[in-house]
């Protein structure tokens, strides 16, 4: 059996491996796996705060900050206020909805093949095993 370290050094490997390909895969629809990550969050749930993003998607406050400014400023998202004058509802443009169609099926099909030596047990299992470690 792997001690833990060497789980936790495999992991970081795959993460590591995952962004740079996703990033690779992102670059011709001119967006990086960071901001992905916002616009698949905002695809699944809709339109969420800024502070809804960033603790779903465990990261810091000012990284979702610095990244949705940077989706506004290429087109993907509008922020409006919310309840009170601090909080920051961001949504998805008409026109991100067009390209995320797009991008969506290319990185299901990316994911397709990364799992495809996977069985659909394995997969349940690798789902399942995640969501047991998830912060």
């Amino acid at each position: 059996m792997e001690d833990s370290s060497s789980i936790i050094h495999n992991l970081h490997q795959v993460v590591r491996y995952l962004t740079k390909e996703s990033n690779t895969r992102l670059q011709e629809h001119g967006i990086f796996s960071s901001q992905w990550s916002i616009l698949y969050c905002l695809m699944r749930f809709g339109p969420m705060s800024q502070t809804e993003i960033w603790r779903y998607l465990n990261v810091e406050a000012p990284t979702v900050t610095r990244t949705v400014a940077r989706l506004e400023e290429g087109g993907w998202v509008t922020r409006e206020c919310g309840a009170d004058k601090r909080e920051k509802i961001v949504n998805l443009t008409p026109a991100a909805e067009d390209k995320l169609v797009v991008i969506k099926e290319q990185m299901t099909d990316f994911e397709e093949e990364i799992l495809s030596e996977l069985s659909g047990s394995d997969r349940e299992i690798l789902s399942d095993l995640l969501q047991k470690i998830r912060i």
